[in-house]
């Protein structure tokens, strides 16, 4: 309650009563309506939170109900591996079960090479031309060939008279780009220059030939100290090892790969070698993924319990306090918890073996949330086919459609800008609206009429001063005729 204590500080003085409280009692009643409304204001905010938390829970359910319709989530599959550190991998969805026998020759390699030693790393080579080539080594030893690889041509790396030392030459074939790393190992007998093609693969090996800017320069120590060509005779950098392809047998047919990753061996299917087998194999299946159907079935439950919990107590009555919760006896709430229920109660005749969702394993407790038989679940997932009608076909009306799509579209239609809980949040934001407004009217109302109040007793001190005063004129005037008649 406002009141104006300031103004009310000197009444009374006149006439003796106390003013100042009895103003405020009357401003007190005066102010009782308010107060209800602000009780009201209170109720209506308190349900108003909790209708709001309720269409949070709502819009959880139907997202993952949604997920459960959404077919993508029936068509992932699983990638299975007898031995995961031979052979690992994955199957994009949809791809068709099958089952694979893998063994593995050989893994996918970087051609190596590395020079003679030199005194240190700041040792210099001649100036002139490194040329850097990508490509394949025929067979044998010499090479029978060198077959450039598709799509890359020879890359020129010029040494000039400031390049000459083995760390800037490093730097400089690292800087190319010519798909070739180069490093200096250093060790008792010297510094090597090593060279590694960036990528594996039969078509990664490459060849390097050195152009001198003279012919003075000494073939162990000058640029050409850096050449190699498999085909020649002999060369001054070693081969550590040879550029190939990984080599595996799928269902005893031979394939081959440029990296240790096969993707367009089995449609839908990539796999990866992490070792060499020889003649034993590992086993892959790919089947469909019902773990994934499995979790996404439990966390449905989990959302619709959250959400049936939570009405159940937003809606109970507590005897003891002789009070109900905020959404006790609210109709929407009782209307959406009917809605929740009779989608469990109602079959389907999306799936002609799993007409009710009990037949996958889920029931209804008595407190209204759900149960979930582990063992009848993982009995109706060997055939998901009929699991994924019952629950995400998606049907002309309510009884062709499958548990899930009814779940989604009920709360897509409650949690919608029309829908019953968000028109159900409008109106008590609305009536909160209007309550704020009343309050505001009545407490601008009330300042006049505490003003009247004060204006009433002022006036009444007033008068009661006045009246006291010549009560004791009179008094005084009695007193003195006494005196002079005795």
């Amino acid at each position: 309650m406002t009141t104006t204590t300031s103004s009310l500080s000197s009444i009374g003085i006149g006439s003796g009563l106390p003013v100042t409280d009895i103003i405020k009692s009357l401003m007190a009643v005066e102010h009782r309506p308010v107060d209800l409304l602000a009780a009201e204001q209170t109720t209506l905010s308190t349900t108003l939170s909790s209708m709001g938390k309720m269409q949070s829970y709502a819009s959880a359910m139907g997202d993952k109900a949604q997920a459960l319709a959404d077919l993508s989530l029936w068509s992932k599959k699983s990638f299975t591996s007898s031995d995961s550190t031979s052979v690992a991998g994955s199957a994009e969805d949809g791809t068709a079960a099958g089952s694979y026998s893998v063994s593995v020759q050989a893994l996918a390699s970087s051609q190596t090479l590395t020079s003679g030693a030199f005194p240190s790393s700041s040792a210099t080579l001649s100036e002139g031309t490194l040329t850097i080539e990508l490509g394949a080594w025929g067979s044998g030893s010499p090479a029978s060939g060198f077959t450039p690889k598709d799509g890359s041509s020879a890359l020129n790396i010029t040494i000039g008279p400031d390049d000459t030392s083995l760390t800037a030459v490093r730097d400089k074939i690292n800087a190319a780009g010519a798909g070739v790393t180069a490093s200096i190992v250093t060790d008792a007998n010297g510094s090597r220059l090593s060279l590694r093609s960036t990528a594996t693969g039969a078509e990664n090996g490459f060849r390097i030939t050195a152009g001198e800017a003279s012919d003075d320069g000494d073939a162990s120590t000058g640029l050409s100290a850096l050449a190699y060509d498999a085909t020649a005779a002999s060369n001054t950098m070693t081969r550590n090892l040879a550029a190939g392809n990984a080599k595996a047998t799928v269902n005893g047919i031979q394939v081959e790969s440029s990296t240790n990753t096969f993707s367009t061996v089995a449609e839908g299917v990539t796999f990866t070698v992490g070792k060499v087998t020889g003649e034993a194999t590992t086993e892959i299946t790919i089947t469909d993924n019902t773990d994934a159907v499995t979790t996404g079935i439990k966390d449905f439950v989990k959302a619709f319990n959250d959400l049936a919990s939570y009405m159940r107590d937003q809606t109970k009555y507590d005897a003891t306090a002789k009070k109900g919760a905020p959404l006790q006896g609210d109709r929407t709430t009782i209307g959406f918890q009917w809605q929740m229920r009779g989608i469990i109660n109602d079959g389907t005749k999306a799936s002609t073996s799993l007409s009710h969702l009990s037949d996958i394993g889920i029931t209804m407790a008595a407190d209204g949330t759900l149960k979930l038989d582990s063992a009848k679940l993982d009995t109706a997932m060997k055939n998901p086919a009929e699991v994924r009608k019952a629950l995400a076909t998606d049907g002309t009306d309510a009884e062709s459609s499958g548990f899930m799509d009814r779940f989604r579209d009920l709360a897509d239609a409650a949690t919608a800008s029309d829908g019953s809980l968000q028109t159900r949040q409008d109106a008590l934001n609305a009536a909160i609206k209007r309550n704020q407004s009343q309050q505001d009217s009545m407490e601008a109302r009330l300042v006049g009429v505490q003003a009247r109040y004060e204006a009433q007793y002022q006036a009444l001190d007033t008068q009661m001063a006045s009246l006291n005063a010549l009560s004791s004129y009179v008094t005084q005037q009695m007193a003195a005729l006494s005196s002079s008649s005795s």
